[in-house]
């Protein structure tokens, strides 16, 4: 099992879900289960001691190590913990696997960890210090699953902007990774996720501008649109910072949409500081946010605030949603009988219907007689709600003409 410990919510799904494997093989014989990721970092010891069907946990950096780890338990019958922080060691053991996916849209993982320390997250606890990969080591990954069929390659990391590698006396960083892999043929798409304000460089501002394949679309959380909260965050910016960046990238490109992540409820915030939050929201127009109440994670500065009244926050979290599911509305009936560029991902099951996303990420689901996996094409949008789009392909409707 896979874990996360972001919120409280995802750390106990795991607990749940060992119990209904243990139900499952109660007459059966007993699996070997293996904890992973954040919730085996940050509980290790704890998990066991809890759940003693649980036989293995591993820490996110100690991946590449579980072929060795399930050998081990098999000879000795003992149950391991291995939650060391050896992201480097990781990195190295994983290129040696040859990366065989060829998903339409894949992830690249080429940076992991946080050095931010905002005062509510776990990550620089779970997943450790910040650590890029090497350039060249990035490159020749992109290039094999380009060679494998990908067409959309999403860069992934903690804090993906973060990305900074010196190799051969050069240094390397997001904007360099996105300029040399907009030059791999074939390719037609490129992303990246998950960013922090702090280090949208005005070098990989400018990606928007001269990167063809870097597409209009930036996931950039902001959290509260109080610089009180922010302070409170320890996230070092202010929304007039974060408000420049966004002016910056329509200057460059008009056509970029935003989406973002919002906690509601920290420790402190008040009415006036949920207002702002709101009026952040408005003047911005994400397309596309996550929203989540305050979860205290253990460890972490904010853990030790005295805690917001929840039904307050309950009622902030519904009036913010409401909000952010309108402009997402408003978004998607802009599309409206217009034609847009659609990424073919998938055919859906059992129909003659193509699922796809636009340049900003909307998702579309359109009907075509004949359409190839990995393609773009014109889509004429026909209906819309406030997660999709539904259409057809252009070349349908002249067909019929």
């Amino acid at each position: 099992l896979n874990t996360c410990h972001i919120r409280k919510k995802a750390a106990e799904k795991v607990y749940d879900e060992v119990g209904r494997i243990k139900k499952s093989f109660r007459s059966l014989k007993k699996p070997l289960i293996i904890i992973a990721g954040c919730v085996a970092q940050a509980e290790s010891e704890e998990m066991i001691k809890r759940e003693p069907y649980i036989d293995i946990v591993i820490g996110p950096q100690s991946y590449h190590k579980i072929t060795d780890l399930i050998l081990s338990y098999e000879r000795k019958n003992k149950k391991i913990i291995e939650t060391e922080f050896d992201v480097v060691k990781k990195f190295d053991e994983l290129e040696k696997v040859y990366n065989s996916e060829n998903k339409v849209s894949s992830y690249l993982t080429i940076q992991e960890g946080c050095d931010k320390f905002c005062h509510f997250c776990v990550v620089p606890y779970t997943r450790g210090p910040e650590y890029s990969r090497p350039f060249k080591q990035i490159i020749n990954e992109a290039e094999k699953l380009v060679k494998n069929g990908t067409k959309e390659i999403i860069l992934l990391g903690q804090n993906v902007n973060a990305y900074n590698s010196f190799e051969n006396g050069k240094n390397y960083k997001l904007s360099s990774l996105i300029k040399r892999i907009n030059e791999i043929q074939n390719l037609k798409r490129i992303r990246f996720t998950t960013s922090h304000p702090k280090d949208m460089t005005e070098d990989l501002i400018e990606c928007y501008k001269t990167c063809n394949k870097l597409m209009p679309f930036l996931h950039l959380p902001i959290q509260s649109g109080s610089n009180k909260i922010l302070k409170s965050m320890n996230r070092k910016h202010n929304k007039e910072y974060y408000i420049s960046i966004i002016e910056k990238l329509k200057d460059i490109n008009q056509n970029i949409k935003i989406s973002s992540d919002f906690i509601v409820g920290y420790p402190g915030e008040l009415e006036k500081d949920f207002i702002e939050t709101i009026d952040l929201i408005k003047k911005i127009g994400f397309i596309n946010s996550y929203s989540f109440i305050f979860s205290p994670r253990p460890g972490t500065p904010a853990s030790e605030k005295k805690l917001n009244n929840l039904q307050i926050s309950e009622q902030r979290l519904k009036k913010m949603q409401d909000l952010l599911e309108s402009l997402q509305y408003k978004n998607n009936k802009n599309y409206q009988n217009k034609i847009c560029k659609v990424l073919i991902e998938n055919k859906l099951n059992n129909q003659e219907k193509y699922f796809g996303r636009t340049e900003n990420m909307t998702p579309v689901i359109l009907e075509a007689d004949e359409c190839k996996i990995g393609e773009i094409i014109d889509v004429e949008v026909n209906s819309f709600n406030k997660k999709n789009l539904f259409g057809f392909r252009k070349l349908n409707k002249e067909r019929a003409a």
